[in-house]
């Protein structure tokens, strides 16, 4: 590590919604049209969801595990949309296979550059354990040894992970193949494609708030300016709100906008004076306090990292069982060697 709200509004308009964002979109099947309407109204409820009632808890663990917990759902929805099209791999367009293996690579890449900060941020919460075992002792020099497991504390969550560097570079790659290619003769193609569009979209904005909130800037964040669709107002409104309160916590000078770990960094910082200059019996009583305040919000801050690992952990699975099957149906079509020539291809550039 690094270092009034509107009111919601309804996401989905009267009348024939294809016919109004997307002339060309009401000219589907109506078979197809409900498919596609119905994935984008569920895009759509999950955005809404995520929208905190409160601006303070944009970017607590809890948001960012709910977040995940979104894109796992969406992301296999889109699998169930894919069944539910019959569309068979081998009716795929080359392109199409492509974009999605480039794509997926590069998602599991982030996920593990994302698991890779947790790890270190789990590491960097020894050094507060060490620091109340200490305070805890009858040692002599214990408050010499709390001040050096502090140090060690904040010297941790100071270092980059050049992980997340690269997890930037993915993202920004990841951008340019955000729009829809243009599809000709296949109806469910064209489904297919604007599905893929809005899951996309959600995933590079989830992504770039997780990233900024772990790297401790919001320099390079992503704002994606969505086409017309049916989920399209709701991200607008969550993406705004949540870049916006990112942007300005950093420009206010904070060296986190997790809530968690903001907490235990102020708990340090009021404690640390007390075992640098060594305690007087009147504040014996206080240092009492302020332990018992880092280890609250120590405890919660570990707790927090473990649920969102295993958050993390599991997008990762659902992209990577998503990735292995339609590489298995290509296998099962005879259609596989070129794209498993280009998949290694891009799997050798993988953050590992």
């Amino acid at each position: 590590m690094s270092r009034p709200q509107d009111p919601h509004k309804p996401f989905l308009s009267f009348g024939n919604p294809f016919r109004m964002m997307m002339p060309k979109a009401s000219c589907l099947p109506p078979k197809l049209l409900e498919l596609l309407k119905d994935f984008e109204e569920s895009i759509a409820k999950h955005l809404v969801k995520l929208k905190p009632a409160e601006k303070e808890d944009v970017l607590s663990m809890f948001w960012l595990r709910s977040a995940m917990e979104s894109l796992c759902g969406i992301h296999t929805e889109i699998k169930v949309l894919i069944t539910e099209l019959e569309l068979p791999v081998c009716d795929w367009d080359e392109k199409w296979i492509d974009v999605y293996l480039d794509s997926s690579v590069k998602l599991l890449d982030i996920c593990i550059a994302f698991n890779s900060e947790i790890s270190q941020l789990n590491q960097g919460h020894l050094f507060l354990q060490s620091a109340l075992h200490t305070l805890g002792s009858a040692s002599e020099n214990q408050f010499v040894k709390a001040r050096s497991s502090l140090d060690g504390w904040k010297q941790h969550v100071g270092c980059k992970n050049p992980r997340l560097d690269k997890c930037f570079s993915a993202m920004e790659s990841l951008v340019l193949a955000l729009d829809l290619p243009k599809i000709k003769n296949s109806s469910k193609g064209k489904v297919l494609m604007r599905a893929m569009y809005g899951v996309k979209a959600v995933t590079l904005f989830i992504c770039s708030a997780f990233a900024a909130a772990l790297s401790g800037s919001a320099n390079k964040m992503i704002d994606i300016q969505a086409r017309e669709t049916l989920w399209a107002e709701a991200f607008t409104d969550l993406q705004t709100f949540v870049n916006t309160e990112i942007r300005n916590r950093y420009s206010n000078g904070a060296l986190t906008v997790l809530e968690e770990l903001e907490a235990v960094d102020a708990s340090v910082k009021t404690l640390y004076p007390i075992v640098q200059d060594g305690v007087s019996p009147i504040q014996a009583e206080a240092i009492h306090e302020l332990k018992s305040d880092l280890e609250t919000s120590a405890d919660q801050f570990s707790r927090g990292l473990d649920q969102l690992a295993k958050e993390v952990d599991r997008f990762f699975q659902v992209v990577l069982t998503g990735r292995d099957a339609l590489l298995g149906n290509l296998r099962n079509s005879g259609n596989v060697s070129n794209h498993l020539q280009r998949s290694h291809s891009f799997e050798s550039q993988a953050v590992r």
